[in-house]
């Protein structure tokens, strides 16, 4: 008997000692675990700060280029940069918030303290900073798009300013000694009269020209109003317009009065050659106004606006028939006036002495007009095929976008139901949504098509969509909340499944759980708003009052605390101060539906507590006392 009650009491130490190994190993093990993500959870940190931090200043830059193609340039870089170097940022910062709270999770399973990151490193300090980058992103864009109208806008007032000041200085190419000529001193009283009518022709010219240069001081006045690069030589090209025009005035004056005052010395008047001039002139500015309108540029950006200018072209081609009268009849004239020349042998060498305008110069006009109409058709066709073009465009995006907008807000709420709902173990509601996680990752490149039909979009400089109240901006948040939102379900149910193997707690537990939460949960929204919360309180047996809740869908420190008081909790200010660090660690003032159900089901939970581990070691040291303290108080902390 002696030999057999040796053996049991060997066998029973070696089997007492095995045991406290393994738990020392199993603690070890998870502590080691704690601390990896520990470091993986500042290193995300620290990386996503800092690639915000340099990331800020470039969208916040706002030095505007003189050029179309730089600007578009620029756009084109934030494109890459919303296409390759963001997408990868969002998924680190998912990753971040996942890792920490897991952390967490196993920290409080473990009866560990509470992981607190570094300064300046917190989840909500990478929330803040990721807001501020969002911010900065949207309003980058707006400039771009901004400057870009801006540029486009200027570089259509710069040729419309070029092309007139050119028809403005040919049109005033020589006036200037026409009109310093002293030649009313010598002339005939015949040439004097002639030269009155001819300067009054001239004046009824100059009158049709004022219209031309105050055009061309406000489209220099509008450049300098948008910042024009050019607009010092465009203001000095306007002074000399100017300043010559008031020269032109000023000149015409004073020959008119020189004219007038000899003009009681003159009495024969050619009336048909002023005739001539004064019809001349004004169809001769009306064919120079209408190879103008037919030359200028335009910039339209829907359909009905090329439909307009089309309409338009076609009420001026409807006027040709009767300018081409008006026409005939000044060159009837001009036939008159040389045939009267021939009847009565007239010295007047074949020039008309009112006017430079000559028949042969308005038949090349007219020529000139009638080659610009089919030119200024076929231009009008042309974009009106790109109007086409575009509004298929807009149609084509409005098409996804109207399907894949409402496929993501109903993704979102089907998301909503799965996590609140009972069907089966945790582990059926977790494939279930890798399953579901697994279609959305499928849904892609619907994604990235649409992506490319905005690129499109941009690049054919198209700015507004009537058919469709989505825009690419909308679908990438949704698309990343939704991302987001399907990683995060999987997260807490991952943890939900860490709780339950590590306090053994049973699927009807959880179920009871789940059903008791949904009970109160009214909107269906999967947190307790503070109605739903009230709601439950009372039916605990606490009497709330009539003080008003807020609705947030979590319990704050207050709330939290009348609920533990209305359970039968009786607490002090310590022992609720140290329940509060328990169950916010992070010291927000509210309590998740995570943390209050941890709390709940802690003190019946199968966890390693400081005792235990201290009484693993004491099995192992056996005799040796003074290892025995010194695990004591290297274990005081755990």
């Amino acid at each position: 008997m002696t030999y057999v009650s040796c053996y049991y009491h060997a066998f029973s130490g070696k089997q007492k000692a095995e045991t406290a190994a393994n738990r020392i190993c199993k603690v070890l093990a998870v502590n080691q675990e704690n601390e990896q993500l520990m470091e993986h959870y500042e290193k995300l940190a620290s990386d996503l700060l800092e690639w915000i931090r340099r990331t800020i200043p470039w969208l916040e830059n706002r030095m505007p280029e003189n050029t179309m193609q730089a600007m578009q340039q620029k756009l084109e870089d934030f494109r890459d940069y919303r296409r390759l170097h963001k997408p990868p940022k969002v998924q680190e910062k998912c990753q971040m918030e996942i890792n920490f709270n897991t952390l967490q999770t196993k920290l409080r399973l473990s009866n560990r303290p509470a992981f607190m990151p570094s300064e300046g490193k917190m989840v909500s300090d990478v929330n803040n900073a990721w807001g501020n980058l969002e911010g900065a992103e949207k309003g980058y864009e707006e400039w771009l798009l901004n400057e870009i109208r801006r540029l486009e806008r200027l570089d259509h007032l710069a040729e419309k300013f070029r092309q007139k000041a050119a028809i403005h200085e040919a049109w005033t190419e020589g006036k200037e000694d026409l009109l310093q000529k002293r030649d009313y001193e010598t002339a005939s009283l015949s040439e004097i009269k002639a030269l009155l009518k001819k300067h009054e022709a001239f004046e009824s010219d100059l009158a049709a020209h004022q219209d031309r240069v105050e055009q061309i001081a406000a489209i220099a006045q509008e450049l300098n109003e948008l910042d024009y690069y050019d607009s010092p030589s465009v203001n000095a090209r306007c002074q000399r317009i100017c300043d010559q025009w008031d020269a032109l005035g000023a000149m015409s004056m004073k020959r008119a009065e020189a004219l007038q005052r000899t003009e009681k010395l003159l009495e024969t008047i050619d009336q048909l050659y002023l005739e001539f001039a004064k019809r001349a002139a004004p169809f001769n500015n009306w064919m120079e106004g209408a190879m103008e309108d037919l030359q200028d540029t335009f910039i339209v950006h829907t359909i009905e606006e090329i439909q307009g200018l089309s309409t338009a072209h076609e009420q001026f081609k409807a006027t040709l028939p009767e300018a081409d009268k008006e026409r005939l009849a000044i060159l009837g004239i001009h036939n008159e006036i040389a045939k009267i020349v021939q009847t009565y042998h007239v010295n007047m060498a074949g020039t008309n002495p009112y006017t430079t305008i000559n028949p042969q110069e308005i038949n090349a006009k007219w020529d000139k007009v009638r080659q610009l109409v089919p030119q200024r058709d076929q231009a009008l066709i042309e974009e009106h095929a790109r109007q086409q073009n575009n509004e298929r465009l807009r149609r084509q995006f409005a098409t996804q976008a109207n399907i894949i907008g409402p496929w993501i807000q109903t993704k979102m709420e089907e998301i909503g139901r799965i996590s609140i709902e009972m069907h089966g173990t945790l582990e059926d509601q977790l494939t279930h949504l890798r399953q579901y996680e697994k279609s959305i990752v499928n849904y892609k490149p619907k994604i990235d098509q649409l992506e490319g039909d905005h690129q499109l979009i941009q690049e054919a400089l198209i700015f507004d969509n009537k058919h469709t109240n989505y825009t690419m901006e909308h679908i990438r948040v949704g698309w990343e909340q939704l991302l987001t939102t399907i990683a995060r379900t999987i997260n807490e149910i991952e943890n939900q499944i860490l709780t339950r193997d590590a306090k053994g707690i049973s699927q009807e537990q959880l179920n009871e759980f789940r059903a008791s939460f949904n009970h109160f949960d009214r909107d269906h929204s999967g947190t307790l708003g503070a109605e739903e919360f009230k709601a439950c309180l009372i039916s605990l047996g606490f009497d709330i009052g009539n003080d008003a809740q807020k609705r947030t869908g979590i319990m704050d420190a207050d709330d939290f605390k009348t609920c533990l008081i209305s359970m039968g909790y009786n607490l002090g200010e310590n022992e609720f101060s140290r329940i509060m660090s328990i169950v916010d660690p992070n010291r927000m003032g509210i309590v998740t539906f995570q943390a209050f159900i941890d709390f709940m089901s802690r003190e019946t939970a199968d966890t390693d507590t400081a005792d235990q581990v201290l009484a693993s070691f004491k099995v192992l040291a056996g005799d040796k006392v003074q290892y025995c303290r010194a695990l004591q108080e290297n274990t005081s902390c755990y």
